[in-house]
């Protein structure tokens, strides 16, 4: 029997087996609800206007603050479309890493250094998943510290950075969910060998990959870079440790541009069951998976799209897709 084929049935017998939790009717609602929620791509490999590349990045905007999710894989991708796009990031003082892969990190030190010459505090604070920075190992050996090193980098010109290690609300109503449990069978990761981690030498699962989460009127909105963890386990931890409330939204990367079609069947039956209204899959979710996870969790064209450079999922007005991504 192949591994494909192992694969898939353990994916279909997940799919009989689980269901997310309903929600407790004894449950006290949370005591922040976030009132407005823009989120605009500044880095994925689709582009309308400015430059597409292998990579995610995200500028959001919640009840009047600004934060960046992710930095890109080149270092000046996100300044380029910032400036295509007619933004800054003068006051923005937080970013988010969800994992440590060169696709997300490459600009945080750049833009770092080009947004404090005239603003102090920009990109100031960094959030990162614990594990960001072990050593990774690859199959031939090699050792790699990256993220240490850019960690020096970033510390040396006034970034400070802040370890996440479980489910932490960062403004009233934000959270970031730490690193997430995986208790489906998702690998939604190519593997590259392993992590040095405070357990030994382990596989390299990106154990630190994290989303960002809003907790709205209308439902819950996440963000994700790569969805390295699985999207299922993902709102499955949320559910279980920031909101039960239904998933009005998600957004970003969701690493499912090789999945099969096994694993799309089972990832969309769960998204219904999870009430997700909205996806905007950009980066690795791959443009293939975004139409097939339209079809089969019955979502329409106006809200379930590819998403491109510019485009934005707003709480208000829904996904603005950009020309291209119609």
């Amino acid at each position: 029997m192949t591994r494909k084929v192992i694969i898939a049935i353990v994916v279909l017998v997940a799919s009989v087996m689980f269901k997310p939790s309903p929600i407790a009717a004894d449950q006290a609602p949370p005591a922040h609800r976030v009132k407005a929620v823009e989120i605009k791509i500044l880095s994925t490999m689709l582009a309308d206007d400015g430059f597409g590349e292998w990579g995610f990045a995200a500028l959001v905007q919640v009840d009047g603050r600004r934060i960046l999710f992710d930095t890109g894989a080149n270092e000046d991708t996100v300044a380029r479309n910032l400036k295509v796009l007619g933004l800054s990031l003068a006051d923005v003082d937080t970013v988010i890493l969800s994992h440590n892969h060169a696709d997300h990190t490459t600009g945080l030190v750049t833009l770092r250094r080009q947004f404090a010459s005239t603003s102090p505090n920009a990109l100031r604070t960094a959030y990162v998943g614990k594990g960001i920075f072990w050593p990774r190992i690859a199959t031939n050996g090699t050792v790699s510290d990256r993220m240490n090193a850019v960690r020096k980098d970033y510390e040396a010109i006034g970034g400070r950075v802040i370890e996440v290690e479980k489910p932490t609300e960062i403004m009233p109503g934000v959270w970031l969910t730490g690193p997430v449990p995986r208790v489906h069978p998702e690998r939604n990761w190519s593997p590259t060998g392993k992590v040095r981690s405070d357990k030994g030498d382990v596989e390299d699962t990106i154990p630190e990959d994290m989303a960002m989460i809003f907790q709205t009127e209308k439902g819950v909105v996440e963000l994700f870079g790569c969805g390295h963890a699985g999207v299922i386990n993902t709102l499955t931890h949320v559910r279980a440790t920031i909101d039960p409330s239904p998933v009005r939204a998600i957004i970003g990367g969701l690493h499912l541009f090789d999945a099969s079609d096994a694993h799309l069947q089972w990832t969309a039956t769960q998204l219904k069951a999870f009430g997700v209204k909205e996806l905007v899959g950009a980066h690795c979710t791959g443009i293939e998976a975004v139409y097939r996870i339209r079809q089969l969790a019955e979502l329409t064209r106006q809200t379930c799209m590819v998403g491109a450079v510019g485009a934005s999922y707003s709480l208000d007005k829904g996904i603005s897709p950009g020309r291209v991504a119609k």
